[in-house]
């Protein structure tokens, strides 16, 4: 068995002695002293592994004393001992940081107790250091682990982003204006994605997107292509605030607002014509949010034969059942609105 050194502070010198003398064959070493004073001396030279403290002493309570090691030492578990039968004072002794206390009889059974309670807090403080130690290990890898997949995503984002500039740098190359139509709409879907992966490499919790802001990078870029096509379209953002969704939602949310904002600028308005393409964002409850894509263009309700291949249809349909749900034409407007309802 372990021999455990424990500091005794009781002004009592005898009981000390008969303390000392019943826990020794326990494996228990008792160092007594009489005051609070020459306890918390001895604290600064020796070491311990726990403090027994009577409540009773000279000059002072064993609360005050108790309050003192407090401010030197939270690392020794300290058991009150106390004879006062007012409970109030076991009370006051534990929320001041006692482990454990014992009540001092006058028969000396508080002895046994004494040095049971002695193990028990010892056997209490290596619980809590290991499981702070588990704690600290799991907060480590958790770090290790984020800063990872951080590395990850940002590595995705770059080899995405190149993937999308050879699908532009080929159709710059390509003569064929289908096929280089086709590559222009594929470098935007590679962008939509790669915008996901950028987003999570600078975000703190990479299981989450803020969905507006995530918007409005995409809304910049597709601008950006819109302009580089001779489409002098203005393309408005309208985003509640803090509307966050996990990043497998964010990235079926991505392409679709891809899709329908593609759509919108090369069929919304004829050659020659300029206008507003909107995209509005809106939560409608606590859990579920409406995304809608609208201009006051032609017009399209969602039914007839659809321009192009209509690989983009298929992509949206793909990417709203994804999200269990499904884009809506809205027959009562003007130009065209896409909306569709998803589940944060």
């Amino acid at each position: 068995m372990e021999q455990v050194r424990v500091l005794y502070i009781d002004d009592d010198a005898g009981i000390g002695r008969l303390v000392e003398r019943a826990l020794a064959p326990h494996g228990i070493s008792i160092h007594h002293v009489g005051s609070g004073e020459e306890g918390l001396k001895l604290l600064e030279t020796e070491k311990f592994h726990a403090i027994a403290l009577d409540h009773n002493l000279t000059n002072e309570t064993g609360l005050d004393v108790l309050a003192r090691i407090q401010r030197v030492t939270v690392d020794l578990p300290v058991v009150y001992v106390t004879g006062s039968e007012d409970a109030r004072v076991a009370v006051a002794a534990l929320k001041a940081g006692a482990a454990d206390y014992v009540w001092k009889d006058v028969q000396g059974h508080f002895r046994e107790l004494l040095g049971a309670a002695i193990r028990s807090a010892l056997q209490q403080q290596r619980m809590k250091a290991e499981a702070e130690e588990a704690q600290r290990t799991i907060r480590e890898e958790r770090d290790r682990a984020e800063l990872l997949l951080h590395e990850v995503n940002h590595r995705v984002a770059n080899s995405l982003a190149l993937v999308a500039s050879l699908a532009r740098l080929q159709a710059n190359a390509v003569q064929d204006e289908a096929a280089r139509s086709a590559l222009q709409e594929m470098q935007a879907r590679i962008m939509a994605v790669a915008g996901i992966h950028r987003r999570l490499y600078t975000s703190s919790d990479v299981r989450i997107v803020e969905l507006g802001s995530y918007l409005m990078s995409l809304v910049d870029e597709l601008s950006a292509a819109i302009d580089a096509a001779d489409k002098k379209n203005v393309v408005a953002l309208h985003a509640d605030a803090d509307i966050r969704v996990p990043t497998d939602k964010a990235v079926s949310i991505g392409v679709i607002v891809t899709e329908l904002l593609t759509n919108a600028y090369k069929y919304a308005y004829p050659a020659g014509m300029r206008g507003e393409i909107r995209v509005i964002l809106q939560k409608l409850g606590e859990d579920t949010v409406s995304l809608a894509v609208e201009d006051d263009g032609v017009g399209w309700k969602g039914t007839g034969t659809t321009q192009g291949t209509g690989l983009g249809t298929r992509v949206v349909t793909a990417m709203a059942a994804n999200l269990q749900s499904k884009v809506e034409y809205d027959s009562g407007v003007e130009g065209t609105r896409a909306s569709f309802r998803f589940r944060i």
